[in-house]
């Protein structure tokens, strides 16, 4: 049932135009149509839709958008067979279509910070990487990325100002983000006017959000944290339970 006063979501469908292979574990699917254009520039760098893949939809953050072609580019996470979305992606072709809700969003850099702390996982690539599109020219930025091996590493926008942190799961013998969660709590960050996006695995962000309000005391109206998936759930499962964990990490955290 929709929330009171709330219509539902349209639904847009579009064409898949093109595949790219970005790392072995990572499909880029650059969708299009016409009506696309009408959606008009997106401002934030973590929008995402949401795919519906028969009665279940499954959530992704877009990569980039060009307003004026009315193409979209969508990355997924490939684990072998593993869920709906993913092996869709590997075998995509031009001319399928897909059915989507969205976009939506809430967050982008912020000018004049005196440090983008941007933290995640393979999840939250797609959007550290919108970001650092569009980081003015001197903004500083510290970037910790967590991904499997070094070959699914990717390409970023990247100036003298920015510093990126690549933390390999093969390389540590770590659980995901737990090797990420101790590369933030260690690093020696510089004090100031901080801004934090810092998204993934869930079992993460409850140490980098204490790490973040009680040791570094980053302001929270200046944070951007939250799990997008969490180890052994599929998305229903953690979107159903999600409002549970993060209640529980703020009674433990904020008392």
């Amino acid at each position: 049932m929709n929330a009171p006063n709330r219509p539902p979501r349209p639904v847009r469908t579009a064409t898949v135009l093109r595949t790219e292979r970005l790392s072995p574990s990572m499909v880029r699917v650059i969708v299009g149509s016409a009506a696309l254009k009408d959606i008009g520039p997106l401002p934030l760098t973590d929008h995402y839709i949401k795919i519906k893949f028969g009665d279940v939809t499954r959530t992704y953050t877009v990569r980039w958008f060009d307003a004026e072609t009315g193409e979209m580019a969508l990355d997924f996470v490939i684990h072998g067979d593993e869920g709906l979305a993913g092996p869709w992606a590997a075998t995509a072709q031009p001319g399928e279509e897909i059915a989507f809700m969205g976009p939506g969003g809430g967050w982008a850099p912020r000018a004049g910070a005196d440090l983008h702390l941007l933290v995640g996982d393979e999840s939250a690539l797609p959007a550290v990487a919108a970001a650092l599109d569009v980081l003015p020219a001197g903004a500083r930025a510290e970037v910790f990325l967590e991904v499997g091996t070094a070959t699914d590493r990717q390409p970023l926008t990247l100036s003298d100002d920015v510093a990126v942190h690549w933390i390999h799961r093969d390389e540590h013998g770590m659980g995901y983000g737990e090797a990420l969660t101790y590369a933030v709590e260690t690093a020696a960050l510089p004090t100031g006017d901080v801004e934090a996006f810092v998204h993934g695995n869930a079992d993460m962000i409850k140490p980098l959000r204490h790490h973040l309000f009680n040791v570094l005391g980053v302001p929270r109206e200046n944070v951007s944290i939250s799990g997008y998936w969490r180890t052994g759930m599929n998305e229903d499962g953690w979107q159903s339970s999600k409002r549970e964990f993060v209640a529980q990490m703020e009674a433990e955290q904020d008392s």
